[in-house]
Protein backbone atom coordinates (compact mmCIF):
# COMPACT_ATOMS: atom_id res chain seq x y z
CA UNK A 1 0.00 0.00 0.00
CA UNK A 2 1.39 3.39 -1.02
CA UNK A 3 1.70 5.94 1.76
CA UNK A 4 2.66 9.61 1.71
CA UNK A 5 5.19 11.08 4.10
CA UNK A 6 4.65 14.55 5.53
CA UNK A 7 7.66 15.78 3.56
CA UNK A 8 6.16 14.59 0.25
CA UNK A 9 5.74 17.71 -1.90
CA UNK A 10 3.98 15.99 -4.82
CA UNK A 11 0.44 17.05 -5.75
CA UNK A 12 -1.11 13.91 -4.24
CA UNK A 13 1.19 14.08 -1.22
CA UNK A 14 0.12 17.64 -0.38
CA UNK A 15 -3.50 16.70 -1.04
CA UNK A 16 -3.38 13.70 1.30
CA UNK A 17 -2.07 15.71 4.26
CA UNK A 18 -4.40 18.69 3.77
CA UNK A 19 -7.71 17.05 2.81
CA UNK A 20 -10.20 16.02 5.51
CA UNK A 21 -9.53 12.28 5.53
CA UNK A 22 -12.31 11.57 8.06
CA UNK A 23 -14.93 13.06 5.75
CA UNK A 24 -13.36 11.23 2.83
CA UNK A 25 -13.69 7.95 4.73
CA UNK A 26 -17.37 8.67 5.47
CA UNK A 27 -17.97 9.39 1.77
CA UNK A 28 -16.34 6.07 0.82
CA UNK A 29 -18.57 4.30 3.35
CA UNK A 30 -21.69 5.88 1.79
CA UNK A 31 -20.55 4.83 -1.68
CA UNK A 32 -20.08 1.26 -0.40
CA UNK A 33 -23.60 1.23 1.10
CA UNK A 34 -24.96 2.66 -2.14
CA UNK A 35 -23.34 -0.04 -4.25
CA UNK A 36 -24.62 -2.79 -1.96
CA UNK A 37 -28.17 -1.39 -1.95
CA UNK A 38 -28.16 -0.96 -5.74
CA UNK A 39 -27.27 -4.66 -6.01
CA UNK A 40 -30.12 -5.50 -3.63
CA UNK A 41 -32.88 -3.19 -4.87
CA UNK A 42 -32.47 -2.73 -8.62
CA UNK A 43 -32.83 -6.26 -10.16
CA UNK A 44 -36.57 -6.50 -9.39
CA UNK A 45 -37.19 -3.02 -10.83
CA UNK A 46 -35.10 -3.76 -13.93
CA UNK A 47 -37.03 -6.96 -14.68
CA UNK A 48 -40.38 -5.15 -14.33
CA UNK A 49 -39.17 -2.51 -16.82
CA UNK A 50 -38.14 -5.19 -19.31
CA UNK A 51 -34.38 -4.85 -18.80
CA UNK A 52 -31.77 -7.41 -17.83
CA UNK A 53 -31.76 -7.96 -14.05
CA UNK A 54 -28.31 -6.35 -13.72
CA UNK A 55 -29.09 -3.37 -15.98
CA UNK A 56 -29.06 -0.72 -13.24
CA UNK A 57 -26.20 -2.42 -11.38
CA UNK A 58 -24.03 -2.33 -14.50
CA UNK A 59 -24.81 1.32 -15.17
CA UNK A 60 -24.11 2.21 -11.55
CA UNK A 61 -20.72 0.49 -11.69
CA UNK A 62 -19.93 2.34 -14.92
CA UNK A 63 -20.67 5.73 -13.38
CA UNK A 64 -18.96 4.96 -10.06
CA UNK A 65 -15.30 5.25 -11.24
CA UNK A 66 -16.06 8.58 -12.91
CA UNK A 67 -17.61 9.83 -9.67
CA UNK A 68 -14.59 8.69 -7.62
CA UNK A 69 -12.14 10.31 -10.04
CA UNK A 70 -14.28 13.45 -10.03
CA UNK A 71 -14.19 13.70 -6.24
CA UNK A 72 -10.40 13.45 -6.14
CA UNK A 73 -9.83 15.76 -9.10
CA UNK A 74 -12.16 18.50 -7.85
CA UNK A 75 -10.77 18.27 -4.30
CA UNK A 76 -7.31 19.05 -5.73
CA UNK A 77 -8.51 22.45 -6.98
CA UNK A 78 -7.88 25.74 -5.20
CA UNK A 79 -10.78 27.95 -4.03
CA UNK A 80 -10.02 30.37 -6.87
CA UNK A 81 -10.22 27.58 -9.45
CA UNK A 82 -13.47 26.31 -7.95
CA UNK A 83 -14.98 29.79 -8.17
CA UNK A 84 -13.96 30.26 -11.80
CA UNK A 85 -15.05 26.83 -12.98
CA UNK A 86 -18.35 27.13 -11.08
CA UNK A 87 -19.23 30.41 -12.78
CA UNK A 88 -18.55 28.85 -16.18
CA UNK A 89 -20.40 25.64 -15.31
CA UNK A 90 -23.39 27.59 -13.97
CA UNK A 91 -23.74 29.48 -17.25
CA UNK A 92 -23.71 26.16 -19.13
CA UNK A 93 -26.31 24.81 -16.70
CA UNK A 94 -28.64 27.75 -17.40
CA UNK A 95 -28.26 27.05 -21.11
CA UNK A 96 -28.84 23.34 -20.48
CA UNK A 97 -32.00 24.02 -18.47
CA UNK A 98 -33.36 26.21 -21.26
CA UNK A 99 -32.62 23.46 -23.80
CA UNK A 100 -34.31 20.91 -21.53
CA UNK A 101 -37.55 22.86 -21.71
CA UNK A 102 -37.28 23.01 -25.50
CA UNK A 103 -36.05 19.54 -26.47
CA UNK A 104 -35.89 17.65 -23.18
CA UNK A 105 -37.28 14.19 -22.52
CA UNK A 106 -40.66 14.15 -20.78
CA UNK A 107 -41.34 11.46 -18.17
CA UNK A 108 -44.59 11.32 -16.16
CA UNK A 109 -45.46 14.88 -17.13
CA UNK A 110 -42.09 16.31 -16.05
CA UNK A 111 -39.56 17.61 -18.57
CA UNK A 112 -36.33 17.37 -16.55
CA UNK A 113 -33.95 15.29 -18.65
CA UNK A 114 -31.76 16.28 -21.58
CA UNK A 115 -30.73 13.48 -23.93
CA UNK A 116 -27.06 13.63 -24.98
CA UNK A 117 -25.47 10.87 -27.08
CA UNK A 118 -28.10 8.40 -25.95
CA UNK A 119 -27.65 9.26 -22.27
CA UNK A 120 -30.11 11.29 -20.18
CA UNK A 121 -28.77 14.16 -18.09
CA UNK A 122 -30.65 16.00 -15.34
CA UNK A 123 -29.06 19.44 -15.57
CA UNK A 124 -30.68 20.67 -12.34
CA UNK A 125 -28.46 18.33 -10.33
CA UNK A 126 -25.36 20.16 -11.59
CA UNK A 127 -26.94 23.61 -11.35
CA UNK A 128 -27.44 23.26 -7.57
CA UNK A 129 -23.79 23.06 -6.41
CA UNK A 130 -22.49 25.52 -9.00
CA UNK A 131 -25.18 28.04 -8.05
CA UNK A 132 -24.25 27.75 -4.35
CA UNK A 133 -20.63 28.60 -5.21
CA UNK A 134 -21.58 31.45 -7.57
CA UNK A 135 -23.91 32.92 -4.93
CA UNK A 136 -21.15 32.73 -2.31
CA UNK A 137 -18.77 34.59 -4.61
CA UNK A 138 -21.32 37.32 -5.43
CA UNK A 139 -22.15 37.91 -1.75
CA UNK A 140 -18.51 37.88 -0.67
CA UNK A 141 -17.50 40.24 -3.46
CA UNK A 142 -20.33 42.64 -2.57
CA UNK A 143 -19.16 42.79 1.05
CA UNK A 144 -15.54 43.30 -0.06
CA UNK A 145 -16.46 46.01 -2.56
CA UNK A 146 -19.74 47.79 -1.86
CA UNK A 147 -19.89 49.11 -5.44
CA UNK A 148 -20.03 45.59 -6.86
CA UNK A 149 -23.67 44.66 -7.74
CA UNK A 150 -23.43 41.34 -5.93
CA UNK A 151 -26.92 41.27 -4.42
CA UNK A 152 -28.54 42.32 -7.70
CA UNK A 153 -26.70 39.64 -9.69
CA UNK A 154 -27.43 37.01 -7.02
CA UNK A 155 -31.16 37.77 -7.03
CA UNK A 156 -31.28 37.83 -10.83
CA UNK A 157 -29.44 34.48 -11.02
CA UNK A 158 -31.79 32.99 -8.44
CA UNK A 159 -34.94 34.16 -10.25
CA UNK A 160 -33.70 32.80 -13.59
CA UNK A 161 -32.67 29.44 -12.11
CA UNK A 162 -35.84 28.96 -10.05
CA UNK A 163 -37.99 29.99 -13.00
CA UNK A 164 -36.38 27.38 -15.25
CA UNK A 165 -36.57 24.62 -12.61
CA UNK A 166 -40.22 25.33 -11.74
CA UNK A 167 -41.09 25.29 -15.42
CA UNK A 168 -40.05 21.61 -15.65
CA UNK A 169 -41.76 21.40 -13.03
CA UNK A 170 -39.57 20.37 -10.07
CA UNK A 171 -40.73 21.82 -6.76
CA UNK A 172 -38.42 19.63 -4.65
CA UNK A 173 -35.22 20.89 -6.25
CA UNK A 174 -36.58 24.45 -6.18
CA UNK A 175 -37.18 24.10 -2.44
CA UNK A 176 -33.59 22.96 -1.83
CA UNK A 177 -32.11 25.72 -3.99
CA UNK A 178 -34.28 28.40 -2.38
CA UNK A 179 -33.66 27.24 1.20
CA UNK A 180 -29.88 27.16 0.81
CA UNK A 181 -29.86 30.49 -1.03
CA UNK A 182 -31.73 32.13 1.85
CA UNK A 183 -29.36 30.55 4.37
CA UNK A 184 -26.41 32.04 2.49
CA UNK A 185 -28.19 35.41 2.52
CA UNK A 186 -28.40 35.24 6.32
CA UNK A 187 -24.75 34.25 6.64
CA UNK A 188 -23.73 37.10 4.35
CA UNK A 189 -25.29 39.59 6.77
CA UNK A 190 -28.15 40.83 4.62
CA UNK A 191 -30.56 43.13 6.54
CA UNK A 192 -33.11 41.07 8.44
CA UNK A 193 -36.09 42.82 6.85
CA UNK A 194 -34.95 41.71 3.41
CA UNK A 195 -34.45 38.12 4.60
CA UNK A 196 -37.88 38.18 6.26
CA UNK A 197 -39.50 39.53 3.11
CA UNK A 198 -37.91 36.83 0.99
CA UNK A 199 -39.00 34.19 3.51
CA UNK A 200 -42.62 35.39 3.26
CA UNK A 201 -42.37 35.30 -0.53
CA UNK A 202 -41.06 31.73 -0.30
CA UNK A 203 -44.00 30.64 1.86
CA UNK A 204 -46.38 32.35 -0.56
CA UNK A 205 -44.70 30.48 -3.42
CA UNK A 206 -45.19 27.12 -1.70
CA UNK A 207 -48.86 27.92 -1.08
CA UNK A 208 -49.26 28.94 -4.72
CA UNK A 209 -47.70 25.65 -5.81
CA UNK A 210 -50.41 23.78 -3.93
CA UNK A 211 -53.19 25.61 -5.76
CA UNK A 212 -51.64 25.87 -9.23
CA UNK A 213 -49.58 22.67 -9.60
CA UNK A 214 -51.82 19.61 -9.73
CA UNK A 215 -49.14 17.04 -8.91
CA UNK A 216 -48.10 19.01 -5.81
CA UNK A 217 -51.70 19.23 -4.62
CA UNK A 218 -52.19 15.51 -5.20
CA UNK A 219 -49.06 14.54 -3.24
CA UNK A 220 -49.90 16.78 -0.29
CA UNK A 221 -53.51 15.59 -0.18
CA UNK A 222 -52.52 11.92 -0.32
CA UNK A 223 -49.92 12.54 2.39
CA UNK A 224 -52.51 14.10 4.69
CA UNK A 225 -55.24 11.59 3.86
CA UNK A 226 -54.42 8.45 1.85
CA UNK A 227 -58.05 8.19 0.72
CA UNK A 228 -57.65 11.45 -1.22
CA UNK A 229 -54.95 10.13 -3.55
CA UNK A 230 -52.42 7.45 -4.39
CA UNK A 231 -49.86 7.03 -1.59
CA UNK A 232 -48.94 3.47 -2.48
CA UNK A 233 -45.16 3.86 -2.40
CA UNK A 234 -45.21 5.71 0.90
CA UNK A 235 -47.30 3.02 2.56
CA UNK A 236 -45.14 0.21 1.17
CA UNK A 237 -42.06 2.09 2.36
CA UNK A 238 -43.33 2.03 5.93
CA UNK A 239 -44.06 -1.69 5.54
CA UNK A 240 -40.42 -2.21 4.58
CA UNK A 241 -39.16 -0.53 7.76
CA UNK A 242 -41.62 -2.55 9.84
CA UNK A 243 -40.45 -5.81 8.23
CA UNK A 244 -36.80 -4.98 8.80
CA UNK A 245 -36.93 -4.43 12.52
CA UNK A 246 -33.67 -3.84 14.37
CA UNK A 247 -31.37 -6.15 12.44
CA UNK A 248 -33.03 -6.49 9.03
CA UNK A 249 -33.86 -9.53 6.93
CA UNK A 250 -30.41 -9.62 5.34
CA UNK A 251 -29.01 -8.24 2.05
CA UNK A 252 -31.14 -9.38 -0.88
CA UNK A 253 -33.78 -10.96 1.38
CA UNK A 254 -36.31 -8.12 1.37
CA UNK A 255 -39.72 -8.57 -0.24
CA UNK A 256 -41.30 -5.11 -0.22
CA UNK A 257 -38.83 -3.89 -2.86
CA UNK A 258 -40.59 -6.18 -5.34
CA UNK A 259 -43.68 -3.96 -5.16
CA UNK A 260 -41.90 -0.58 -4.95
CA UNK A 261 -41.54 1.02 -8.43
CA UNK A 262 -38.77 3.35 -7.22
CA UNK A 263 -37.04 0.92 -4.85
CA UNK A 264 -33.67 1.59 -6.51
CA UNK A 265 -33.99 5.37 -6.54
CA UNK A 266 -36.25 7.59 -4.42
CA UNK A 267 -37.19 4.83 -1.95
CA UNK A 268 -33.88 3.00 -1.62
CA UNK A 269 -33.80 4.08 2.04
CA UNK A 270 -36.82 1.83 2.62
CA UNK A 271 -34.92 -1.10 1.10
CA UNK A 272 -32.08 -0.36 3.52
CA UNK A 273 -34.57 -0.39 6.40
CA UNK A 274 -35.96 -3.80 5.45
CA UNK A 275 -32.75 -5.58 4.52
CA UNK A 276 -30.20 -3.97 6.84
CA UNK A 277 -32.41 -3.04 9.79
CA UNK A 278 -32.76 0.00 12.02
CA UNK A 279 -29.23 -0.17 13.46
CA UNK A 280 -27.49 0.02 10.06
CA UNK A 281 -29.99 2.65 8.89
CA UNK A 282 -28.97 4.80 11.87
CA UNK A 283 -25.32 4.26 10.87
CA UNK A 284 -26.14 5.64 7.40
CA UNK A 285 -27.92 8.63 8.96
CA UNK A 286 -24.91 9.25 11.20
CA UNK A 287 -22.57 9.18 8.19
CA UNK A 288 -24.56 11.96 6.53
CA UNK A 289 -24.67 13.96 9.77
CA UNK A 290 -20.93 13.44 10.32
CA UNK A 291 -20.01 14.77 6.86
CA UNK A 292 -22.16 17.89 7.31
CA UNK A 293 -21.11 18.64 10.89
CA UNK A 294 -17.44 17.86 10.25
CA UNK A 295 -17.43 20.22 7.29
CA UNK A 296 -19.12 23.00 9.26
CA UNK A 297 -16.66 22.62 12.14
CA UNK A 298 -13.68 22.89 9.79
CA UNK A 299 -15.27 25.92 8.14
CA UNK A 300 -15.69 27.76 11.45
CA UNK A 301 -12.01 28.74 11.50
CA UNK A 302 -12.12 30.14 7.96
CA UNK A 303 -11.40 33.84 7.47
CA UNK A 304 -12.31 33.94 3.78
CA UNK A 305 -16.01 34.82 3.44
CA UNK A 306 -16.29 33.19 0.01
CA UNK A 307 -15.02 29.85 1.34
CA UNK A 308 -17.32 30.13 4.37
CA UNK A 309 -20.45 30.84 2.30
CA UNK A 310 -19.64 28.29 -0.41
CA UNK A 311 -18.83 25.52 2.07
CA UNK A 312 -21.97 26.13 4.10
CA UNK A 313 -24.11 26.26 0.95
CA UNK A 314 -22.72 22.99 -0.42
CA UNK A 315 -22.93 21.22 2.95
CA UNK A 316 -26.47 22.50 3.41
CA UNK A 317 -27.54 21.16 0.01
CA UNK A 318 -25.95 17.78 0.73
CA UNK A 319 -27.59 17.45 4.14
CA UNK A 320 -30.98 18.85 3.13
CA UNK A 321 -31.27 16.55 0.12
CA UNK A 322 -30.50 13.52 2.30
CA UNK A 323 -32.96 14.70 4.95
CA UNK A 324 -35.78 15.19 2.43
CA UNK A 325 -35.27 11.74 0.91
CA UNK A 326 -35.19 9.99 4.28
CA UNK A 327 -38.18 11.95 5.59
CA UNK A 328 -40.17 11.06 2.46
CA UNK A 329 -39.38 7.36 2.89
CA UNK A 330 -40.53 7.55 6.51
CA UNK A 331 -43.72 9.41 5.52
CA UNK A 332 -42.70 12.46 7.54
CA UNK A 333 -43.30 14.65 4.49
CA UNK A 334 -44.80 14.24 0.99
CA UNK A 335 -42.66 12.45 -1.60
CA UNK A 336 -40.35 14.84 -3.44
CA UNK A 337 -38.72 12.61 -6.06
CA UNK A 338 -35.27 13.38 -4.69
CA UNK A 339 -32.37 10.92 -4.56
CA UNK A 340 -30.40 9.93 -1.47
CA UNK A 341 -26.80 11.07 -2.09
CA UNK A 342 -24.46 8.22 -3.09
CA UNK A 343 -27.13 5.65 -2.11
CA UNK A 344 -29.86 6.00 -4.76
CA UNK A 345 -29.33 4.89 -8.34
CA UNK A 346 -28.93 7.72 -10.85
CA UNK A 347 -26.03 8.73 -13.08
CA UNK A 348 -26.67 12.49 -13.02
CA UNK A 349 -27.25 12.45 -9.28
CA UNK A 350 -24.10 10.43 -8.58
CA UNK A 351 -21.86 12.64 -10.70
CA UNK A 352 -23.38 15.88 -9.38
CA UNK A 353 -23.02 14.76 -5.75
CA UNK A 354 -19.41 13.79 -6.52
CA UNK A 355 -18.85 17.31 -7.85
CA UNK A 356 -20.44 18.80 -4.75
CA UNK A 357 -18.46 16.79 -2.16
CA UNK A 358 -15.30 17.28 -4.21
CA UNK A 359 -15.76 21.04 -3.83
CA UNK A 360 -16.50 20.61 -0.12
CA UNK A 361 -13.27 18.67 0.37
CA UNK A 362 -11.33 21.28 -1.63
CA UNK A 363 -12.75 24.24 0.30
CA UNK A 364 -12.20 22.62 3.72
CA UNK A 365 -8.61 21.58 3.04
CA UNK A 366 -5.95 23.03 5.33
CA UNK A 367 -4.10 25.89 3.73
CA UNK A 368 -0.96 27.64 4.93
CA UNK A 369 -1.68 30.54 7.22
CA UNK A 370 -5.12 29.22 8.16
CA UNK A 371 -5.98 27.91 11.59
CA UNK A 372 -8.73 25.31 11.54
CA UNK A 373 -10.79 23.77 14.26
CA UNK A 374 -10.71 19.99 14.37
Amino acid sequence: MTTFSRTDTSVLGRWWWTVDRWSLAAIVALIAFGTMLTLASSPAVAIKMGYDSLHFVTRHLIFLPFAAIGIIFVSLLTPTQIRRYSVLAFLFCILGLALTLLIGKEVNGAQRWLSIAGQTLQVTEFAKPTFAVVTAWLFAEKIRDNKFPGYTLAIASFVILIGLVLKQPDLGQSFVIGTIWMAQLCLAGLPIWIVASLFVLGIAGLCSAYYFMDHVKQRINSFIDSSMGDNYQGERSLDAFANGGLFGRGPGEGTVKNSLPDAHADFVFAVAGEELGLIIVLVIVCLFAFIVLRGLIRTMGEGDLFILLASCGLLGQFGLQALINMASSLQLMPAKGMTLPFISYGGSSLLAIALSVGMILALTRRRSGKVRNE
